[in-house]
């Protein structure tokens, strides 16, 4: 398989997560809109050192930094080659949050996070809650927070959207769980 063919399986198993898991779960009820307009980019980052995958981040930044909302809305940055351990991706976190700083991006750039082996502090790895994170590849999700503040302002309880999303990944049976995360069963 070529470098370009891979890629495009890579972007094709993101597309297919977010269509069925963060949109058809309604996981993020924010992220039907921008991907029926277009607007989330997939970008897959190469990367197989820390450097690298920085670069590759502040690339998109400053790529959703020069392009407006309405033409890029967002950035799933797909990180295939590193980061496999959660722990790992855990630390490489609070180096993407200090790159959002040291730009003086704070209150403008916000990153969400998702990994196949995503664990919430205070549960158990094998806890359902986890799904809601839990993504084909470590994914970090640029998000502007302007957007964010205003699709939330219209958004009823937006602070029962956590506790709905663990109620909803808590329901599947294991046909679905196995349908929708084929990854975490291979």
């Amino acid at each position: 398989m070529s470098l370009r063919e891979e890629v495009v399986k890579i972007e094709q198993q993101v597309q297919q997560w977010l269509k069925d898991v963060v949109i058809g779960l309604n996981l993020c009820p924010f992220a039907a809109k921008p991907e029926r307009n277009k607007q989330i980019k997939t970008f897959v980052s190469l990367a197989d050192k820390e450097e690298g995958l920085l670069e590759d981040i502040l690339s998109e930044l400053m790529l959703l930094e020069q392009t407006d909302a309405k033409d890029l809305e967002t950035t799933l940055v797909v990180v295939p080659k590193m980061l496999h351990d959660f722990v790992d991706y855990n630390f490489f976190i609070d180096w993407v949050e200090a790159l959002i700083k040291q730009n003086d991006w704070e209150g403008i750039y916000q990153v969400a996070t998702f990994h196949p082996n995503y664990c919430f502090g205070g549960v158990e790895p094998e806890d359902p809650e986890n799904l809601t994170n839990r993504s084909p590849y470590p994914i970090f999700h640029l998000i502007r927070e302007e957007s964010m503040e205003r699709v939330l302002k219209h958004y009823p309880d937006p602070e029962a959207i956590p506790d709905n999303n663990i109620a909803r990944v808590s329901e599947l049976d294991e046909h679905e769980r196995k349908r929708l995360f084929p990854y975490l069963f291979s």
